[in-house]
């Protein structure tokens, strides 16, 4: 029998929604639980380290976004063909997470005045110089963030933009062609398409 997936998150894309285009992509059926912010204090205590997504194979459970995508990956054909090109793979994805995490320090700032001062250097410095070295990453690569061909680093990246774009308040792609032209071409792949088509509609 083929395993059995549960993934457990937030009623949003956020950091599960890379999760969801790899099960997407490699036609794996899961149940997609969704939970509301309200509930999230009786559920935390049944998750791994109190964080959330949760993927549960089989029953058993797994958590950490980025390892679980690097599973997946790994299970669904997208991964390098050796060391190197999971070198690769990697280093664009936590470059992705660098990304992430510089938008996610002003964007949950609770003082208005401490977070306009840092998404002024986040905007004005951070982005533009991470993602015109990322732009370019996708040129040198042939349309990919590595390796010359798709893999799980452009499933992450594309699945992970209605975070980073909602958060920001910006469209992170708008002004860096490649990335953009990465955008669509992962979005067009039919298992992709199919899933955005039929998932529950979301800002982020």
């Amino acid at each position: 029998m083929a395993p059995k997936y549960k993934l457990s998150y937030f009623p949003i894309m956020g950091l599960a929604e890379p999760i969801r285009f790899l099960l997407s992509y490699g036609k794996i059926e899961f149940e997609d639980e969704r939970f509301e912010s309200d509930q999230w204090a009786s559920v935390k205590p049944s998750t791994p380290f109190g964080q959330a997504p949760v993927l549960e194979i089989d029953g058993k459970k797994t958590w950490q976004s980025v390892a679980i995508c690097r599973y997946l990956g790994k299970l669904v054909g997208l991964a390098g063909a050796n060391d190197w090109e999971n070198l690769q793979i990697d280093m664009a994805v936590d470059t992705i997470s660098d990304i992430r995490s510089k938008i996610a320090s002003y964007g949950y700032e609770a003082d208005p005045a401490l977070k306009e001062k840092k998404k002024a250097a986040v905007v004005n410095e951070a982005l533009p110089f991470l993602l015109t070295r990322l732009d370019k990453l996708v040129k040198d690569n042939g349309g990919y963030l590595a390796n010359g061909k798709l893999s799980w680093a452009d499933l992450y990246f594309v699945g992970i933009l209605g975070y980073t774009n909602y958060v920001s308040g910006l469209d992170l792609t708008k002004d860096y062609s490649n990335l953009s032209a990465l955008k669509n071409k992962v979005l067009e792949i039919p298992a992709i398409k199919e899933w955005v088509a039929k998932r529950p509609k979301t800002e982020r």
